[in-house]
Order: structure tokens, then sequence, then C-alpha cells
């Protein structure tokens, strides 16, 4: 008999796999209408990001960098997911690569609130300062 993972669990795992796909429509419906989303850092995408509208959107613009994601490690209670993951892109034919850690609140089987801490905030910083997407 298989063991089943903590429902949080489920709910992060959900939310990479539908990040990976770049599908906004799931990703939408396991985040939290009043999400608050905190993007450390002094470059162009950084800063709080209110409401599902206000995510997706980062996320869309995450798109252009072609950012892939990959769980490494998990803990979990029944309010909070710690998450260990790595980042990385080949974008411009460039490897950059970084772990993040992440804090998700969950409330009423969504995804409330997130904080992020990536292990090199330096790196990612020069990272989207120097590929700044200009529109």
């Amino acid at each position: 008999m298989e063991k089943r993972q903590h429902q949080n669990i489920e709910l992060i795992h959900s939310f990479f796999l539908a990040y990976n796909q770049k599908n906004m429509k799931a990703l939408e419906s396991i985040l939290d209408p009043e999400i608050n989303w905190f993007i450390p850092g002094e470059h162009p995408l950084s800063g709080l990001k209110k409401g599902v509208g206000g995510v997706l959107e980062y996320f869309k613009e995450m798109e252009y960098y072609q950012f892939q994601a990959s769980a490494i490690v998990m803990g979990v209670d029944d309010g909070y997911v710690v998450d260990c993951h790595r980042n990385w892109t080949d974008f411009n034919g460039e490897r950059f690569e970084t772990m993040s850690c992440l804090l998700w609140r969950i409330e009423e089987g969504k995804i409330k609130e997130v904080f992020n801490f990536p292990s090199d905030q330096k790196s990612v910083n020069e990272f989207f300062l120097k590929n700044r997407r200009l529109l």
C-alpha cells in the first residue's frame, strides 16, 4: 500500500508541476486570491507581489527567463511547508543555476503567503540586472 504524503506537500508538488508546465490556470486554482509573494533583492522583479493577479503576472514575466525548478527537500506541518529547491535556466546560451528556500504558508488548502530566500542574492540580482527585459 502506497503511503500518501501530507496534503500540503502534495499542494507544493502540484505548484511545481504547474509552474514548470507554465499552466497559469492550474496555478490560479492553488493560489489564494489574496496571496502575498515576497521576492527579495535589488532587481526589476523584486518586491511584494499581491493577489493572485500580481503573482501570475510575475510568473508570466519569469517565463521570459525560462527558469525551471526542482525540489530538493521539504518539511511540512499543517500550516507551512519549507522547501529547498534548485532553479536553473540556460538563458541566452548561458547557464545560471542557484538554490532557494521558500517558506509557504498554507490556509484552507491554498497557498496564502510565500517568502523566498535565495542562496546567493547577489548573483540573483546580477542575473536579472544583466538580463533585464526591455519592454
